[in-house]
């Protein structure tokens, strides 16, 4: 069984929650499970719309890949020690990626200490003032921990997700499914060209392929 947390908190900003959480649940693999993971039972996000949590955030130990989304109210999240205390990850056995602000929660995790981080320019000075090098690009990964800066490139960031666990032919499906009508070879290489250079050279002990 392969489990997923997308962590989305109140404030989210629905683009990276949700582009993440639809192209990962598009992998059609026996045992994949994609869950939104987040403090409460309801979340509220920075444009009025409310979900309900699939799953809290104590699982997140028994995850094979954590990815951390972003919002209003992130920098927040950021300064309180009992919220960071409950983010519990490992990079040495799971995959952990964050998009735009969720790159804040990274570093003050110390998960992102002397890697080139990827983040949006709003949250770029607050990343830099909690000590990440912050890099003028979409994406990067160093080992099993990976950013993205910008909405849009929450799909290099579920790709790259997807290549760990299920493999480059996965990831390229998955681009495929949200590329648009006419320019879905050009939008897969774009992508994979962005995840492709960050994929260990071989992904067989990756977490998730137990």
């Amino acid at each position: 069984m392969t489990r997923i947390a997308v962590v989305t908190l109140d404030g989210f900003n629905e683009i990276d929650s949700f582009v993440a959480s639809f192209m990962l649940g598009r992998v059609d693999r026996a045992g994949w499970s994609v869950a939104i993971a987040s403090p409460t039972r309801q979340v509220t996000s920075m444009n009025g719309l409310t979900v309900t949590a699939q799953m809290p955030l104590d699982e997140l130990p028994d995850a094979d890949a954590v990815l951390v989304g972003s919002g209003a109210r992130t920098r927040e999240y950021a300064r309180d020690p009992a919220f960071l205390a409950s983010l519990q990850l490992d990079p040495s056995r799971q995959v952990i990626g964050s998009q735009c602000s969720g790159a804040l929660l990274l570093a003050r995790l110390g998960l992102l200490d002397g890697v080139p981080v990827c983040t949006d320019l709003l949250t770029k000075p607050w990343v830099i003032e909690a000590g990440a090098d912050v890099v003028d690009q979409p994406f990067f990964a160093s080992g099993n921990v990976a950013t993205a800066g910008g909405c849009l490139s929450s799909p290099y960031l579920a790709a790259w997700t997807i290549a760990r666990l299920a493999g480059v032919e996965a990831a390229r499906s998955a681009l495929f499914s949200v590329a648009p009508v006419g320019e879905k070879d050009e939008y897969v290489h774009r992508g994979m060209s962005h995840v492709e250079r960050h994929l260990p050279v071989s992904t067989a002990a990756a977490p998730g392929q137990r």
